[in-house]
């Protein structure tokens, strides 16, 4: 996927200023994937044993995993879709839909998720959720 799929997409943008960050799974931590992924980003990965190094289990600070995904799954299975084609069509639609006033509430939580955790010493998060 990162060959066929990610490195020839980004090829068509302009992302000097990208930084990519992915979870723990083995898959995505092997060191061919991060040796792959720091020839194409350099130092603009974060991911465990990458240049820039994410926590393991750390679903409280990372947006994809505290609202994204949990968001565009609910909308995108809200009619139950029947075939592949009809997942697709509701995941473009989904994802075209996010509205950058969203992504930046995101981003206004996840500031203050970290102020907490700094505040707490790296303690859970038991009083925090997401305001939109």
């Amino acid at each position: 996927m990162i060959t066929n799929f990610f490195i020839p997409e980004l090829n068509n943008h302009d992302v000097q200023e990208l930084w990519f960050q992915q979870d723990g799974a083995t898959c995505h931590t092997a060191r061919a994937t991060i040796d792959l992924l720091q020839d194409t980003l350099g130092d603009r990965l974060i991911s465990r044993f990458g240049p820039v190094n994410w926590p393991p289990i750390s679903c409280d600070l990372t947006p994809l995993d505290y609202f994204l995904w949990g968001y565009v799954k609910s909308l995108v299975y809200a009619d139950k879709p029947q075939t592949l084609d009809h997942l697709e069509d509701n995941i473009r639609r989904v994802t075209a839909d996010i509205r950058p006033q969203m992504l930046e509430k995101v981003i206004e939580n996840w500031t203050s998720r970290l102020d907490y955790i700094r505040a707490s010493r790296g303690s859970h998060m038991t009083e925090i959720i997401f305001k939109m």
